[in-house]
């Protein structure tokens, strides 16, 4: 990856949202712009930008590190002298005016956010997401690789997912096969393995639990790890003994809204025409109030990242958008059916990054 080019694009879309100073902290937006992020703690970090320098503010215990990826300045600090010194050292190489606008992380911690204010008093805040957002929906070849290849782990932990579930397997059971099955194809994290089954799938971020699967049982499978820096993320369903035709009729449903949402994506189309694609077909089979959240998020470094694809976004879909398609149907007290894909988007369409079908895998009763 090119980090200092990403840099330089941040600058050309700082100037365009009269933006001064970009402020990022350990975050994803971090590794985005430097292909690092050390361990997010209560010592203030940070990346500054501005049009002509950057700079990095970082405690002693992480410079040593931190040198071997950041290519800029860097302004090191120690618990003992604390962080105003090389604050103030990194805002004098930055140099003046002092900016008018400042854009921070939007996931920088409050604390964090307030010594800057107290750096720069003057400056008006904005969202780092106004810089940061539109670069990073769009992926480069290079990152549409690294996709490619964490989403071929997903792939190898829902087969060893799907295989663990038997009558009697605790969610927890089949949960842990899931996140080993991460570990072992060379993963660096396992961001979530959730699995929800009968009941539990009716709620759509359930906590998985030492319930028991039983005969009769629909299973949501929704996992996710993380391969040299890039997320997967991924939705299959099992069903324990021969699936009742109430759960088929809930499926095809299901499925069918993620064959129709795809089949709209194409650069030019805006994200919300995604949404009410697979809400139309939803709400045609009568399940359309237990319908109960959007249709997708982008993914990239992280899990969730932009665009969010709503059916109150209007941004049009452009080539290198990476999302999720995951229509969603919860019944509650009795079953959820959920099926992801994560599509990227070239001159032609959306494209699957999953090998994996999306019928339910069925698991024998005995």
């Amino acid at each position: 990856m090119d980090y200092t080019a990403r840099i330089e694009a941040a600058r050309q879309r700082m100037a365009a949202r009269e933006i001064d100073l970009l402020a990022v902290a350990p975050s994803d937006d971090l590794r985005y712009l430097c292909g690092y992020s050390p361990t997010a703690d209560e010592r203030p970090c940070y990346l500054l930008v501005n049009a002509r320098a950057a700079a990095f503010v970082v405690p002693s215990l992480n410079a040593a590190q931190a040198a071997k990826h950041v290519r800029v300045p860097t302004f090191v600090y120690t618990d003992a002298d604390g962080p105003d010194a090389a604050l103030d050292g990194a805002r004098r190489h930055l140099g003046p005016p002092s900016p008018r606008r400042l854009a921070v992380g939007d996931t920088m911690r409050a604390d964090f956010v307030l010594a800057l204010m107290g750096a720069y008093p003057d400056a008006r805040l904005a969202a780092g997401s106004e810089v940061l957002a539109e670069l990073r929906m769009r992926k480069s070849p290079e990152e549409l690789d690294a996709l490619r290849r964490s989403a071929r782990h997903a792939d190898q932990a829902m087969r060893e997912a799907w295989a663990a579930c038997r009558a009697g397997a605790t969610e927890r059971e089949i949960a842990d096969v899931a996140a080993a099955a991460f570990k072992r194809a060379g993963s660096q994290e396992v961001l979530f393995t959730s699995v929800a089954s009968g009941p539990n799938g009716a709620f759509p971020h359930h906590h998985v639990t030492g319930r028991r699967l039983a005969v009769g049982d629909a299973v949501t499978l929704d996992l996710g790890g993380r391969l040299q820096g890039y997320a997967s993320d991924i939705t299959r369903m099992a069903f324990v003994g021969e699936p009742s035709a109430r759960y088929m009729e809930v499926h095809r449903a299901v499925d069918e809204a993620v064959r129709t949402a795809i089949a709209a994506i194409r650069p030019g189309v805006p994200l919300r025409d995604v949404d009410l694609a697979a809400r139309g077909v939803i709400e045609r089979a009568g399940f359309g109030e237990y319908f109960i959240h959007r249709v997708g998020h982008g993914l990239g470094i992280s899990g969730h990242e932009p665009p969010s694809v709503t059916h109150l976004n209007a941004l049009p879909i452009e080539a290198g958008f990476v999302f999720s398609v995951e229509p969603g149907i919860y019944l509650p007290g009795e079953l959820g059916v959920r099926l992801e894909e994560i599509v990227y988007v070239d001159g032609g369409g959306a494209r699957v990054l999953s090998e994996l079908p999306r019928e339910v895998y069925r698991v024998r009763a005995a």
